[in-house]
């Protein structure tokens, strides 16, 4: 075969390589995810599920690369700008961290906002359209993600106290400032103290109760440091959702793109049916008390009524200076709870 024959057939081979791909697939993506939450969590095993499910979703075509923890360096209050800037391709948003950005995201949900479990799964679709909404004009689209549980909130104190009243003269541990001034309009006395530091502040009277997810109450050893516990009212537990950059976004093809997609709406469903959970909290409370926990009678409907009152009015007051968009959210989310 003389050599301008071999050429020849080298081009038209080449040519028909590039054609059917010659037989190898379209290159792996890869995304990078941030998540600012430990690997222990338990929202991190559904984090990786969705990863494994894009993997397989896109027969390995999308790959999404986890990384707990905060293991890209990034701090949670500069989310916005990173996805929006296109330094990270994903992360898991949960609204009350922006205040500085977005200040408005924070007042989509607050604690008191439900009395019945129940009326959490009512409202979801409402308040992830929301934060939806406020993700979109940072240049991010939300694809789904992780329905947090609606763990019992109850207040954990030293001496058994199950009342408004009881908890006049005592000092309250909160983790919000939306808390701290819903208990001072109602005349108890409450601060903002983290988790880390919560034990240390019961344990040396620092504080004297702690408002707290009783469901998981055990995991920070609050047996140790309180004897009695009352149960309040559900918590109203913002969703964790996933988050992509559009520049990201813009880059996948419409099989990545389906597979991203479909992927993170499996997650959400799974973590939806789980979120509202009697047997669990049923169970919960009877662990705690095994561990010497003397469970009270809950706070009384009367007083459940006085606390969410606190809680609306001090929630209407950030979302108005929030501004236009903090309105419109508090709005819309008390106006289907009222319905």
């Amino acid at each position: 075969m003389s050599v301008v024959l071999k050429n020849k057939l080298f081009k038209i081979v080449s040519a028909a390589c590039v054609l059917s791909f010659c037989g190898s697939a379209v290159a792996e993506t890869t995304l990078r995810f941030h998540s600012g939450l430990a690997q222990s969590r338990p929202e991190a095993a559904h984090i990786d599920e969705f990863a494994r499910l894009v993997a397989e979703k896109s027969n390995g075509e999308l790959k999404v690369e986890v990384f707990h923890g905060g293991g890209l360096g990034l701090r949670e209050a500069d989310i916005l700008r990173t996805l929006q800037r296109g330094m990270v391709d994903m992360a898991l948003m949960y609204g009350e961290y922006y205040t500085r950005d977005a200040p408005a995201l924070s007042t989509v949900y607050a604690q008191g906002a439900i009395t019945e479990s129940e009326q959490h799964l009512e409202i979801l679709p409402v308040i992830t359209e929301l934060y939806n909404e406020g993700y979109k004009k940072w240049g991010i689209t939300t694809i789904g993600g992780v329905v947090a549980p609606v763990f019992d909130v109850g207040l954990h104190c030293k001496e058994p106290i199950n009342s408004l009243d009881g908890l006049k003269g005592k000092k309250v541990r909160v983790w919000s400032r939306h808390l701290v001034d819903t208990f001072e309009e109602l005349g108890i006395a409450a601060q903002v103290i983290p988790q880390n530091d919560m034990y240390m502040a019961l344990q040396t009277g620092v504080v004297d109760c702690a408002y707290y997810l009783s469901t998981v109450a055990k995991t920070v050893s609050l047996q140790e440091v309180t004897r009695y516990e009352a149960y309040l009212h559900p918590w109203a537990a913002s969703p964790w959702q996933f988050g992509i950059s559009d520049r990201s976004l813009a880059r996948l093809n419409d099989t990545q793109r389906a597979a991203l997609e479909s992927a993170a709406q499996e997650v959400w469903e799974i973590t939806r049916d789980l979120a509202v959970d009697p047997e669990r909290e049923q169970a919960a409370r009877a662990e705690r008390e095994t561990l010497g926990i003397t469970v009270l009678e809950p706070f009384s409907d009367d007083d459940v009524q006085t606390f969410v009152t606190a809680a609306w009015k001090v929630w209407q007051g950030m979302a108005e200076s929030a501004g236009e968009d903090g309105v419109h959210y508090y709005q819309t989310v008390t106006s289907h709870l009222q319905n």
